[in-house]
């Protein structure tokens, strides 16, 4: 069986196409893990994913949990989706908030290894587990998280590829991370390597079918670039 294209559909659309119940739920379990990888990777100490990178230079100067840095980035990323016309799902709004809950819960339970290969497993296993976590909740096809469609955004707007717009993106948040004592290491390098990947992988078997509103819709959905579980 050939795998279900991510079909581009309006946010009213994402809730009337159907299965609902099961979308949600897979949304909500994509996101809760994904809470919990990022949680594994920041106490391997080995360095996180650009994005994180950031979230934790921010959270380095102020009172605030990187869960909740993690929720205002998310909320202030969002708000630049309204010069770029682009439309937040449901799932959009649950990245915002339910990611960066789930990450200072997880946190709090979690511990650093003492042992370097104990937190290099539990690096490689976040890394791994963020990967499954990324495609779950984009499968659920319920809008993509509001990094991804910043990327979209300014792909349709600049007429430049994902790829450039992607790559130039995660620079800038890992620059800046960086220079606010963000943790930048050989996870930073292993997650870089190793997501695309596993996602490429995962998503087609994950990813809810559902039936297109027209043959075009289907075309279109199977063309469109995979959204990275970034964010």
């Amino acid at each position: 069986m050939a795998s279900a294209p991510l079909l581009p559909m309006s946010p009213r659309r994402q809730l009337s196409a159907g299965r609902l119940a099961r979308r949600l739920t897979q949304l909500l379990a994509g996101l809760t893990m994904f809470g919990v990888s990022l949680a594994m990777m920041i106490r391997a100490q080995l360095g996180l994913a650009p994005w994180d990178v950031f979230h934790y230079g921010v959270a380095a100067h102020l009172p605030l949990s990187f869960g909740t840095v993690t929720i205002i980035v998310g909320a202030a990323v969002l708000l630049l989706w309204i010069p770029l016309r682009e439309m937040p799902g449901l799932g959009t709004v649950a990245n915002v908030f339910v990611i960066g809950l789930v990450t200072d819960v997880a946190l709090a339970m979690l511990t650093t290894p003492g042992a370097l290969w104990q937190r290099a497993v539990l690096l490689a296993a976040g890394i791994v587990l963020n990967g499954l976590a990324g495609a779950l909740y984009i499968g659920s096809q319920l809008g993509p998280g509001p990094r991804d469609g910043l990327m979209t955004g300014l792909v349709r707007h600049t007429g430049r590829s994902v790829g450039v717009v992607r790559t130039a993106i995660e620079l800038t948040v890992l620059a800046v991370g960086w220079l606010m004592g963000g943790v930048v290491g050989v996870g930073t390098v292993a997650y870089a390597l190793a997501i695309g990947p596993i996602v490429h992988v995962l998503l087609p078997r994950v990813t809810v079918r559902l039936e297109p509103v027209s043959t075009q819709e289907t075309q279109v959905g199977a063309a469109l670039p995979k959204p990275s579980p970034s964010g």
